[in-house]
């Protein structure tokens, strides 16, 4: 299956919306593995343990990995979602946004090392930003276009000189010209539903990668209502509010206090209320 068809299908079965993105921080780790970098691939691999059932995709951000040294680690990650997970895709959250022969190299890193099933870029130096990756048959590429962090609109909520933003521009060349395999999709923040709900018109089967809920304050409900459309499938990215749920005095055993029975706690709540959230079909 392409990475559409296999969102589909982790969408339906799972009966989930919800992506939980993996962002090791040791610092935040539990009990003796707190500050110890040669645990990050132990803790997710928890984490995909106590949620893989409710959840329609993972994303690694290979920063977490890449400033601990840790690729590694990142690598048996994803070689442990494939075991315990095959159905669920995983997107590599890189934001890569380079061309040619370096772009080239990054496509190699995300889709031959790493095997991820989709990939972020960043689309402001063009198509020829993204061309290398489309070469990947079958693969998912989401490229940034109204992200939820406040500086967000110092570029992407400029109007042109057509009157249309930039953030709609590039909605506009990801459902069209640049679409050339049917691989594209946007990722759109949680903290701006009216322009989610832009995006969404602009680009009405697109996935759309929805991240800025939990800690970055985004409204789940809102963010559904904006963006679900049938045809249209949208993942919700929650991170921090997931891996640390636990707080600062989870343990590593069973029990309450465990991290991962925590996570899984906060992922089936997150989950519900995306679900909830979804209009009734008419």
């Amino acid at each position: 299956m392409d990475f559409s068809q296999q969102l589909a299908a982790a969408q339906a079965r799972q009966q989930s919306l919800l992506c939980v993105g993996l962002d090791p921080e040791p610092a935040r780790f539990p009990g003796a593995w707190k500050g110890d970098a040669s645990r990050i691939a132990d803790f997710c691999c928890a984490i995909v343990d106590a949620t893989h059932d409710l959840v329609c995709a993972f994303k690694p951000q290979i920063a977490y990995f890449a400033a601990a040294r840790a690729e590694d680690q990142l690598e048996r990650l994803l070689a442990h979602i494939r075991r315990v997970a095959p159905a669920v895709p995983v997107i590599l959250d890189a934001k890569r946004g380079d061309i040619g022969a370096t772009a080239e190299q990054y496509a190699r890193e995300a889709f031959e090392r790493y095997q991820a099933d989709a990939l972020t870029l960043s689309p402001f130096m063009g198509f020829d930003s993204i061309e290398p990756y489309l070469r990947y048959a079958g693969k998912g590429l989401f490229l940034l276009c109204r992200t939820s962090n406040p500086g967000g609109s110092d570029l992407q909520a400029q109007e042109l000189a057509g009157g249309e933003r930039l953030y709609e521009r590039i909605a506009r060349l990801a459902a069209g010209d640049w679409n050339r395999n049917g691989q594209l999709g946007l990722v759109v923040g949680a903290t701006y539903p009216g322009e989610i709900e832009r995006v969404r018109a602009l680009a009405p089967t697109l996935p759309l990668l929805i991240p800025g809920i939990g800690a970055q304050g985004g409204d789940a409900e809102a963010t559904v209502r904006a963006g679900w459309r049938a045809g249209g499938p949208i993942l919700v990215s929650s991170s921090r509010a997931i891996l640390y749920a636990g707080g600062a005095g989870a343990s590593l055993g069973a029990g309450s206090a465990d991290f991962a029975a925590a996570a899984r706690r906060a992922a089936e709540t997150t989950r519900e209320q995306l679900q909830r959230a979804r209009p009734l079909p008419t």
